[in-house]
């Protein structure tokens, strides 16, 4: 089933997670606009930050799982919201909420092996947690908009 681009940025438009920046305007224009995906850049950067005081020898380890994992969860949003199906959209959407869960984790690892320290490790989970509260919504939203995606 093939949905037009107003049928989904009237839905996104209708989400916490979708909001735009502007709040003068509700029109959603692009996935930059969506709060769920400048939020997931935010953490990207935040992690390249921290990461960049992990050991060398773990370059091509837990600092590298770690900065794709979150990167890869902006940049599905991305991918999912050019696709001309709802459901791939969607699909991206799930995919993200995937890698996600694998930053969680290894920021969990990084913790107990030391590189980072727990406050810094909660903050990460709080954020990474906030994201995945957007895209769940964000997800719900769609869903009810097209019931069979």
């Amino acid at each position: 089933m093939t949905e037009g681009l107003g049928n989904r940025h009237e839905a996104i438009g209708n989400r916490e997670s979708a909001v735009p920046v502007q709040e003068t305007s509700n029109k959603i224009n692009s996935y930059r606009d969506l709060r769920v995906w400048q939020s997931a850049i935010e953490l990207t950067t935040i992690c390249y930050q921290i990461t960049s005081g992990f050991p060398e020898s773990e370059k091509y380890g837990l600092t590298s799982q770690l900065r794709r994992s979150i990167a890869s969860v902006a940049a599905n949003i991305a991918e999912g919201y050019g696709r001309e199906q709802l459901g791939s959209y969607v699909q991206f959407l799930r995919i993200a909420q995937g890698s996600l869960k694998e930053f969680e984790t290894h920021a969990t690892i990084a913790c107990r092996v030391g590189f980072l320290d727990s406050d810094q490790e909660a903050a990460l989970l709080r954020d990474s947690e906030g994201i995945g509260k957007m895209l769940r919504s964000l997800i719900r939203s769609l869903q009810r908009s097209a019931p069979n995606v």
